[in-house]
């Protein structure tokens, strides 16, 4: 029997791969979670793939008040999720970057972030049973985590313990909820330190504890432990599992809002790069397009996409990745690299049409919609 698994049947996609770095992204959702708690969804117009370990963080690089200000969040999406990468962020009382988020950040915004880095991550530290315990807005990068085992079908052991404040202050309580029906491999407890009026609350009450763990995670010994949240309640946990004999070298921890000097210091010398260059003249070329009457100045290898939305023109498109095929226009004149996916057919090429979505301008260029 012939391998149908063979390089002959795979056609791999032409995109690009994220890497540590300086990158333009465009915020594409913003999702409340609870009361004080949005996520911000972020992608590019060019297929780009958002690969990063789950756990791993990105620094954003804002304008705030005429100053530049970077702050890092961990990424709370899944790698398996590829095309775009997600924050989820509370909102802090009297927190500069927090309120101007939740205040200001919208759908079609642009806004310079760096990275992906972060040591702590679970593809670092392989385990077939994990625990994963978090504290308020510290449940993102074991989140993180979570989504990336359950999305890939993963036969990692977890038991996802995670603390709020009260029922309203869940971050994700319906896509945990989910979670713990479809899989049996996912436990899921949730613990809150007190109840509201007229709130009723099946789960846990009060504060992580010896007791607590050894109920919700009877094997706890045997498994590899991730934990976030604030420094009293990782203090609290630290204290808990040493005092029960557990094996501290499995144990790792990241303090969420906690960025390492040297990140910020490589991510602030990317920001004085890209100042600079934003400063130097720059290669224009002209869009033209005839029948709509259109005459655009555009930056030299600019997506045509991009170029025509700069002119005002909006050009459909669905996928973004060069497979669908519906942004298809005509180039009649100029000088242009396409990277598609099949979308297009070769005969198509051949008269000179192409995805606009992942065509790159080369000279000056007209095209017909």
């Amino acid at each position: 029997m012939s391998d149908f698994n063979t390089s002959d049947f795979l056609n791999p996609m032409t995109t690009q791969t994220w890497s540590n770095g300086r990158h333009l992204v465009r915020c594409v959702k913003v999702i409340p979670e609870t009361h004080d708690v949005t996520t911000f969804t972020f992608s590019m117009n060019e297929p780009v793939m958002f690969f990063f370990k789950p756990g791993q963080f990105v620094t954003l690089e804002l304008d705030i008040a005429e100053q530049r200000v970077m702050r890092s969040y961990t990424i709370s999406s899944s790698p398996s999720i590829p095309y775009s990468f997600s924050i989820t962020v509370k909102r802090v009382p009297g927190g500069v970057v927090s309120n101007w988020l939740h205040d200001n950040l919208k759908s079609g915004d642009q806004i310079a972030v760096h990275g992906p880095v972060g040591h702590f991550n679970c593809m670092d530290f392989p385990a077939d049973k994990v625990l994963l315990l978090s504290g308020g807005v510290g449940i993102t990068p074991v989140m993180s985590m979570a989504r990336w085992w359950f999305n890939t079908d993963s036969e990692v052991d977890m038991v996802f313990a995670h603390s709020a404040r009260s029922p309203k202050d869940i971050i994700y309580a319906k896509e945990l909820e989910y979670m713990s029906t479809r899989i049996d491999n996912f436990k899921m407890h949730l613990i809150c330190e007190q109840t509201n009026i007229g709130e009723s609350w099946g789960g846990y009450r009060g504060y992580l504890n010896a007791h607590m763990l050894q109920l919700l995670a009877p094997d706890f010994l045997e498994r590899e432990v991730f934990c976030c949240g604030p420094e009293p309640y990782m203090k609290a946990v630290r204290t808990i599992l040493q005092e029960l004999g557990f094996d501290m070298s499995r144990y790792h921890e990241e303090s969420f809002g906690a960025t390492p000097v040297k990140d910020v210091a490589l991510a602030e010398k990317h920001a004085d790069q890209a100042e600079l260059e934003d400063q130097a003249p720059k290669d224009m070329i002209m869009l033209r397009i005839p029948e709509m009457e259109v005459m655009q100045q555009v930056e030299l290898d600019v997506i045509l996409n991009e170029a025509a939305a700069e002119a005002g023109v909006n050009i459909a498109k669905a996928c973004g990745v060069g497979i669908c095929g519906s942004c298809r226009v005509k180039v009649t004149h100029g000088q242009y690299e396409m990277n598609h996916n099949g979308g297009i057919s070769q005969d198509e090429i051949d008269e000179g049409y192409v995805l606009s979505c992942c065509t790159r301008l080369k000279s000056d260029v007209e095209i017909e919609l």
